[in-house]
């Protein structure tokens, strides 16, 4: 799915303004257990005794429109719960049914001028999602390809996507974000010394 009906109606009313919206990005995990493990070298044997947990594998989409590799990211229809449409988005996208165990990162993204002049500006809300069925595919129009990438073996990608990717790998409960800390005072506010009447 393209850009969604809500946007081009927004468009319609103000042009290439900048508009602000809420954008989901879904890290898609999973173990290989059901896939026959690669063969162990004798230095893999003797570099890590004891039995390896679990390989983990990541999905990731190639985007139509610059070749980049990304976890499946969109934008959160009207009215939409953010983690539903992170899963929604995996399934449009990929063909993956997924589901969202956990939130992981809200982060404010510089604005973008697209080619054709509109201006948007996202606040991205990150969730590290499990994998529920299906093998992945480019399911529409936004990505050429769209599969799994062992963990230590992930492709070029920017800088942002890397950070989400980490964040959701991270085994730690709280979100991240970005800002947060507490405004200066006002002068005049409660418990500042100001000026006035005694």
């Amino acid at each position: 799915m393209g850009t969604p009906d809500f946007v081009l109606e927004l468009r319609r009313h103000v042009g290439h303004a900048l508009l602000w919206m809420t954008a989901t990005s879904a890290v898609v995990v999973r173990d290989r257990a059901h896939r026959p493990p690669p063969m162990p070298s004798p230095d893999d044997a003797a570099a890590t005794p004891g039995t390896p947990g679990p390989r983990r594998e990541v999905l990731l989409v190639r985007r139509a429109d610059n070749g980049r590799w990304t976890p499946v990211t969109g934008i959160v229809d009207p009215g939409e719960q953010v983690a539903d449409a992170a899963v929604r988005e995996v399934l449009e996208e990929t063909g993956v049914r997924a589901r969202a165990v956990r939130l992981v990162r809200l982060h404010t993204l510089e604005p973008i001028t697209y080619a054709n002049g509109d201006v948007a500006q996202y606040v991205d809300a990150t969730f590290r999602c499990e994998w529920v069925a299906g093998e992945p595919y480019p399911a529409d129009g936004e990505n050429t390809e769209a599969r799994w990438f062992d963990l230590d073996e992930l492709p070029e990608m920017g800088e942002e996507m890397r950070v989400r990717i980490d964040a959701a790998l991270t085994p730690e409960r709280p979100a991240r974000f970005t800002g947060g800390d507490a405004p200066a005072p006002h002068r005049g506010s409660p418990g500042e010394d100001a000026p006035g009447p005694h």
